[in-house]
């Protein structure tokens, strides 16, 4: 078996996924306002855990990030259907929204929306997914 070098691609993983997560992070927190959110945001995650696992083996991220993806996918798609469905206990139709403005000691003003809460059902829903795909693809059984 050849043996590889890949201490590039392990020192690149490490500021690449840094910027991936920080691009999801901010895609997630501005898609209830403009185009992003919790799908496009969770594919970026995917894609940064994906790179990780590339670089670094599975037995080593498993050990940094020890994620059951399928319950992921169980727990997003309760937080989205329950954000959805909610509105109804308002009188409201599917999917409404609400907002209010609350004071957080660091932070000062937050506004904190509904569609922030579907947008984490759908991102960790599709990271679930996603890495469920991959992981079930690439391995060896």
């Amino acid at each position: 078996m050849a043996k590889t070098n890949d201490l590039i691609l392990k020192t690149m993983t490490v500021l690449i996924a840094f910027i991936l997560f920080g691009f999801a992070v901010n895609l997630f927190f501005a898609g209830h306002n403009e185009p992003g959110g919790g799908f496009i945001g969770g594919l970026m995650t995917a894609a940064a855990i994906v790179l990780m696992y590339m670089a670094y083996g599975e037995k080593a991220v498993n050990k940094v990030l020890p994620v059951n993806y399928r319950t992921m996918i169980s727990v997003g798609l309760i937080i989205a259907i329950a954000t959805g469905v909610g509105s109804f206990l308002f009188g409201q139709p599917l999917l409404s929204q609400t907002y209010d403005y609350f004071h957080v000691p660091i932070f000062g003003e937050v506004e904190l929306a509904t569609a922030l809460l579907f947008d984490l059902g759908v991102y960790l829903t599709v990271i679930g997914v996603t890495m469920t795909i991959v992981l079930t693809i690439s391995s060896d059984r």
